[in-house]
């Protein structure tokens, strides 16, 4: 390994599954628009179904996994239930991913422009 990369930590297989399974919360796309919808702070679940074009039930269930994974706190005032990110790593993290791909495909359009 060269000393310009970074040394990963090294994981238990607990840790490896436990990594895993916040990866696979973000897997899905409707949470990630619910992320992306409350970048700029809490929402409402009717406002996050507004801005998704989900269903109230749809969006519901994917906010209980967001909110069971820590990813979320949950508010409720009256009959209004509110969300907002509860774990702020996550952007840095979405824009790392999200960076990566803007290379990958800026490198497969060079290669087909060729």
């Amino acid at each position: 390994m060269s000393s310009s990369k970074k040394s990963l930590h090294v994981l238990s297989n607990e840790a490896m599954a436990l990594v895993a399974r916040r990866f696979a919360v973000l897997a899905e796309p409707m949470r990630l628009r619910l992320l992306h919808a409350m970048c700029n702070g809490e929402k409402s679940v009717g406002e996050l179904v507004k801005l998704t074009g989900g269903t109230q039930a749809n969006v519901s269930r994917h906010l209980q996994t967001l909110a069971h994974a820590h990813l979320l706190a949950r508010r409720k005032a009256g009959l209004q239930v509110f969300y907002t990110i509860s774990d702020p790593t996550i952007f840095p993290l979405c824009e790392l991913v999200c960076g990566s791909l803007e290379k990958s495909l800026a490198r497969q359009a060079g290669s087909l422009a060729r």
